[in-house]
Formats: C-alpha cells, sequence, structure tokens
C-alpha cells in the first residue's frame, strides 16, 4: 500500500511527536493523580508508538528501495 506524502507526514508527526508527548502527560498526571494502572497505560501505549514507528520505518525503507 502506497501512502501519499501527506498520509505519511501526519502519520509521521503522530508516532514521533504527539504520541511520546501524550504517553509522557498521561503518565505524569496519572502518578500525580493516583491512578490506577498507570505504568500499564503507559506500557501499552508505548508499545504500540514502537509498533507504528516500526511499520511507518519499513515503509519508508521500501519507498526509498522504489525510488533508487
Amino acid at each position: 500500500m502506497k501512502l501519499k506524502n501527506e498520509t505519511y507526514d501526519l502519520l509521521k508527526w503522530i508516532v514521533q511527536v504527539f504520541l511520546p508527548a501524550f504517553i509522557t502527560f498521561a503518565g505524569v498526571v496519572g502518578q500525580t493523580m493516583c491512578w490506577a494502572n498507570t505504568d500499564t497505560f503507559m506500557t501499552l501505549v508505548g508499545a504500540f508508538t514502537l509498533f507504528l514507528g516500526t511499520l511507518l520505518g519499513i515503509s519508508n525503507s521500501k519507498f526509498k528501495k522504489e525510488v533508487e
């Protein structure tokens, strides 16, 4: 599946900027407010972010090979 440049750029921003900032924010607020399972939430969202980043990296690598 090929992504448009705009779609790829948006997904890249979400994975590299938004999700890590959100995880940090949610973790700090969750620990401060003593919310239950904050650590589990942070682990799951962090793993999902890593998964998406890996998929985007593979997609970028395949695209670069096609261009060359």
